[in-house]
């Protein structure tokens, strides 16, 4: 089975737009739709026909281009059920623990609510590909705009229950910030302190900063982080859960 090309870029003003190509069956996935023009711009460059739109969340800077693009190539819209009524021009529901295909490989659906209550995460086990969008960013996590610091964690459990090599995907370019706040809250973590310059490198270039993986984001994301005696120490926080640990540093992270 052939590889699958993935080509990421900038929509909108801070979104990722990421197009999914499996070479074989010419099948081509857009995850979540930014806005029309940029998909539609490299579609045309590689001469790809879009087959798929995953859709993660109903916010409208991630369902905003689903209408023309499904008029312009007729792909199939998948979406969370429980924001199904919200999201364009949807064909298929899915929950959690949904196992779809995608060119022949399996996907499986995450349900991560927290940011809205319905989002999902869609991962490719056998590809080892996780496409997390507004539930786990690079150094960072999705606002909880809908859900609790208790439903946040939880659903980000699940994703570092993946394996550490699993290259995840997300929604937005926020990392430069995300870095700079993620050492004010575990500032003794030299591997943190390597990736903020390591960031602002990337950042100086005009270059992104994601993918990154499970493994990188379990060492260096403090939202992954509640556990470590380093940060609870920071936050005066060393007999606390790690759910009121996480809610501490997404209530820092609201204000920085």
């Amino acid at each position: 089975m052939a590889h699958l090309i993935i080509d990421q870029f900038m929509s909108r003003d801070d979104n990722f737009a990421v197009l999914v190509h499996d070479p074989e069956s010419g099948e081509t996935a857009s995850i979540d739709a930014p806005e029309e023009e940029p998909i539609r711009i490299k579609l045309n460059e590689h001469g790809w026909a879009l087959t798929h739109i995953l859709t993660t969340h109903r916010h409208a800077d991630h369902v905003e281009g689903n209408i023309n693009l499904k008029q312009r190539f007729g792909p199939t819209i998948l979406g969370p059920e429980a924001e199904a009524d919200r999201i364009p021009g949807i064909d298929q529901s899915v929950k959690d623990g949904d196992r779809i295909t995608f060119a022949g490989r399996p996907v499986d659906v995450i349900a991560t609510p927290g940011h809205t209550m319905g989002h999902v995460c869609y991962h490719f086990p056998e590809d080892k590909l996780l496409f997390a969008a507004d539930t786990l960013f690079v150094l960072g996590c999705g606002r909880l705009f809908e859900g609790s610091p208790a439903d946040m964690w939880a659903s980000l459990q699940k994703l570092m229950a993946l394996p550490d090599d699993t290259a995840v995907y997300c929604g937005h370019e926020y990392t430069l910030s995300n870095a700079r706040f993620a050492v004010t809250v575990d500032p003794d973590n030299a591997e943190l302190a390597d990736r903020l310059k390591e960031i602002e490198a990337l950042r100086a270039e005009g270059k992104p900063t994601a993918p990154t993986t499970i493994g990188r984001e379990k060492a260096t994301n403090p939202f992954l982080r509640p556990h470590d005696p380093g940060i609870r120490r920071t936050l005066g926080m060393d007999n606390a859960s790690d759910t009121e640990v996480f809610a501490e540093i997404r209530r820092r992270k609201d204000r920085f």
